[in-house]
């Protein structure tokens, strides 16, 4: 069968092509893709060419973005990063994986990829698992750095603002982690599925401030950690607004072109407040010798495996893969339905 790949050929036009894979090394294994999820967030900076690195040019020697020719051009080949596929064969000296395993990684919304034995066997899934957990192995590892960033104390009154996949991923972390939290977002679903996965209560922040809410219920105080996760400047400066005295503010969303509307001469002047990016391409320094990102991709799934969360119900949409260029469609359009959604690739086990 001819193996393909979705490729965004330029701005919102989507497209597939032939994927040429090698042939199959003494240690590879070949995966077929069974399920792979769209991130709502990064691959659609892509898809509308709002992503810094398709405007600007980043020097990774300096860690800065210039003016000059973009990183990224079309056409995108990578989009996807959160896959999970079978293994249908193995090469002669592979040991460690047998065919029917279930593997989960990142290689793109493609049908079907050769990986190194040594990559595969740390992202075997627990046998007996259901498949799709694989698809929170990069974005749970994401929640969880925000959550590692948050330095949540046991017994600290939590705030999520924004409760798509990776706010609705950081209220079950938060609260595994000891705390009381709140989930802020407009849509009215996804405070309902919040509450259902175990957030103590939800606000709507268009029914007024949440600062004035949160610190009118604790005595003027307010929260001891603000998490924002939805890349709007509003929620930002809300949080903020928020948090106690002299606390934390986690910024987790990946806010696109300038960040309007950010007073930072008020609030976060006056208390003190120390505002910390967390970002998957690294982990907090002090933990760096035991925390990595194939650690935390691991601990994602794990922790799912294990009940302690829940995420296969934030799949609301699961589209074929023929229909992708529909389902970004979609997505680009701002569907307030959509919270996870997966392209499936042929019969499903």
């Amino acid at each position: 069968m001819e193996e393909r790949r979705l490729v965004l050929e330029a701005v919102r036009q989507l497209a597939f092509e032939p994927l040429s894979l090698p042939a199959l090394g003494p240690d590879e294994v070949f995966i077929r893709t069974l399920y792979s999820g769209v991130s709502a967030g990064t691959e659609l900076s892509q898809y509308r060419g709002t992503s810094p690195f398709m405007n600007r040019q980043w020097d990774g020697d300096n860690r800065l973005f210039r003016e000059g020719a973009a990183s990224w051009t079309y056409p995108v080949r990578n989009l996807g990063y959160e896959e999970v596929g079978v293994v249908e064969r193995v090469g002669r000296d592979v040991t460690r994986i047998k065919p029917g395993d279930h593997v989960f990684g990142t290689w793109n919304h493609c049908t079907a990829h050769v990986m190194r034995e040594a990559d595969a066997a740390p992202r075997l899934l627990p046998e007996g698992a259901d498949p799709k957990i694989g698809i929170f192995s990069h974005i749970g590892a994401v929640a969880l750095n925000g959550i590692h960033d948050a330095r949540i104390r046991l017994g600290d009154l939590v705030v999520v603002f924004g409760l798509g996949v990776p706010g609705q991923i950081v209220a079950q972390a938060a609260r595994a982690s000891g705390a009381t939290v709140i989930g802020v977002d407009p849509v009215l679903s996804r405070r309902e599925l919040t509450l259902k996965l175990g957030a103590h209560r939800v606000l709507d922040p268009s029914q007024g401030s949440i600062a004035d809410i949160v610190k009118g219920e604790t005595g003027g105080r307010g929260a001891d950690v603000c998490i924002e996760v939805s890349g709007a400047t509003q929620a930002l400066s809300e949080a903020i607004r928020t948090v106690a005295y002299s606390s934390r503010v986690v910024a987790m969303g990946f806010f696109q072109g300038e960040a309007r509307g950010l007073h930072l001469g008020d609030e976060f002047h006056h208390n003190r407040i120390e505002l910390i990016c967390s970002q998957i391409s690294g982990v907090a320094p002090e933990a760096s010798h035991r925390w990595s990102k194939l650690r935390l991709w691991q601990t994602a799934v794990r922790l799912q495996h294990e009940g302690v969360l829940n995420l296969v119900p934030l799949i609301s949409d699961s589209v074929a893969f023929e229909d992708a260029p529909a389902l970004f469609h979609r997505l680009d359009a701002g569907d307030p339905t959509i919270l996870q959604s997966v392209l499936t690739f042929g019969a499903q086990p």
